[in-house]
C-alpha cells in the first residue's frame, strides 16, 4: 500500500528542467512506466541513438516486415541495462494473446521487454505503434520524488500523440505544451516565484 501522501506519477511524462545537472537526463522526456514506494522506471523517449530499427532486429537475427517501421531509430531509454530492448506500444486488443513480459501501465501504454514481440513485428504483426529503446530510467525508493522536490524535473500526463505522432525533436516542448508552458519561459535558476 502507498502510504498517505505518497505521489503515484504512473503514466505521466518527466521533463528535464533546465539546468539538469545529470548530462544524460538534459533536455529529455522520461514516459513513466511504473512508480511505486519502491521506486520508479521509464524511459526517455526522444533521444534517438544511432541505429535503426531494421538493424536492431538484423542484431537479434530477425527480419523487420514493418516497412514503416525500418529506418525508424531506437531510443537511448536511460542508463540502466542498456544492452536490453523496451518495447514501448499500444495495449494489445483483448483478443490478441499477450507477450512474455509486459508491464501494461495502467490507463497508459504497454512495455514489452521479451523477444516475442519482436519476433510478432518482424512478421508484419504485433503493435501498430512502438518507440524501441536501449535500456531504461530507473530510481530508487523515494529517489525520484527528491529530484522533484529540487525542481529537477516537471510532470505531466503522458499523452501518447506525442511518443507515437510527434517528431523527435518537437516532444520536449509538446510535453511542456501540455502544461501551457513555453520552453523559453523556463529558468535555469530554482526556486519559487
Amino acid at each position: 500500500m502507498s502510504s498517505a501522501g505518497a505521489i503515484n506519477l504512473t503514466n505521466q511524462f518527466l521533463i528535464a528542467m533546465p539546468g539538469m545537472a545529470d548530462e544524460m537526463f538534459a533536455g529529455s522526456v522520461v514516459y513513466l512506466c511504473e512508480h511505486t514506494e519502491r521506486g520508479a522506471l521509464g524511459l526517455v523517449i526522444n533521444k534517438p541513438i544511432d541505429i535503426k530499427l531494421k538493424n536492431l532486429f538484423e542484431r537479434v537475427d530477425l527480419t523487420l516486415d514493418r516497412p514503416e517501421l525500418a529506418d525508424e531509430p531506437v531510443y537511448f531509454g536511460g542508463p540502466v541495462q542498456t544492452e536490453r530492448g523496451f518495447v514501448l506500444h499500444d495495449h494489445l486488443v483483448s483478443d490478441v494473446p499477450g507477450y512474455n513480459s509486459t508491464l501494461s501501465v495502467p490507463d497508459g501504454l504497454d512495455m514489452t521487454t521479451s523477444r516475442d514481440v519482436l519476433e510478432a513485428l518482424s512478421q508484419g504483426a504485433g503493435p501498430r505503434r512502438v518507440l524501441i529503446t536501449l535500456g531504461y530510467a530507473g530510481w530508487g525508493a523515494g529517489q525520484l520524488e527528491d529530484e522533484l522536490s529540487r525542481n529537477g524535473w516537471l510532470n505531466v500526463q503522458a499523452d501518447p500523440g506525442i511518443i507515437f505522432d510527434t517528431p523527435v525533436e518537437q516532444r520536449y516542448s509538446r510535453a511542456l505544451s501540455l502544461l501551457g508552458v513555453d520552453p523559453g519561459m523556463l529558468s535555469q535558476e530554482a526556486g519559487h516565484a
